[in-house]
């Protein structure tokens, strides 16, 4: 379980981009959970964004992090 770090600030940050996605491509544009659909937007700040865009950026970040952790030197 090399890749699930709660002590990573990188990993929180991928894990928030990948949840912010989820619920972007989950929530309804219109009815009652548009509200939080919106709120989720605003606080995520990425009004632009696809939610596709935000999962990839998210497993990134969790990539990213665990690449840095063990070095570039092609060492697994």
């Amino acid at each position: 379980m090399r890749y699930i770090r709660p002590r990573s600030l990188t990993w929180w940050a991928g894990l928030m981009a990948v949840a912010t996605g989820t619920a972007t491509m989950a929530l309804p544009e219109t009815g009652p959970l548009a509200e939080i659909a919106r709120l989720v937007t605003l606080l995520s700040g990425s009004g632009d964004a696809s939610p596709a865009a935000l999962i990839a950026l998210g497993l990134g970040l969790i990539g990213l992090r665990d690449r840095l952790e063990r070095g570039f030197h092609g060492r697994d």
